[in-house]
């Protein structure tokens, strides 16, 4: 055996705290990176808008919905959900309107097609 290839007992140490030390390190990273992960995916859920949260609306409502012509943003200003006759206004607490036509949230700034102005 040459005298490179010998280790002595201190060699062997450093090599194994070397070792272990970057080893922790990696697991340190992967876990931080798992846990910004984590707090994103949190964020979004707190960040999804309540009129979009169609979770209690069945298919054929959706459907319902599609057919009258809703959308989200009125193309005519002076014609919109907020001023529509047919209009439910948001219940205390909530920040989305409804509609006597279909089920669902509804923005202020939607329309369809049977739009129908306020009575006075």
């Amino acid at each position: 055996m040459t005298k490179q290839q010998r280790y002595s007992r201190r060699q062997f140490i450093g090599k194994s705290v070397f070792s272990g030390s970057t080893a922790l390190g990696l697991v340190l990273f992967l876990s931080r990176c798992q846990s910004k992960t984590t707090s994103e995916q949190e964020e979004k859920k707190v960040a999804t808008d309540p009129c979009e949260d169609f979770s209690g609306v069945s298919e054929a409502d959706l459907k319902t919905r599609k057919k009258l012509g809703y959308v989200k943003q009125s193309s005519r200003p002076e014609s919109k959900c907020g001023n529509c006759n047919l209009w439910l206004p948001p219940k205390e607490g909530q920040s989305c309107g409804s509609c006597m036509l279909f089920k669902g949230p509804v923005y202020t700034t939607g329309y369809c097609t049977y739009w129908a102005p306020q009575g006075k």
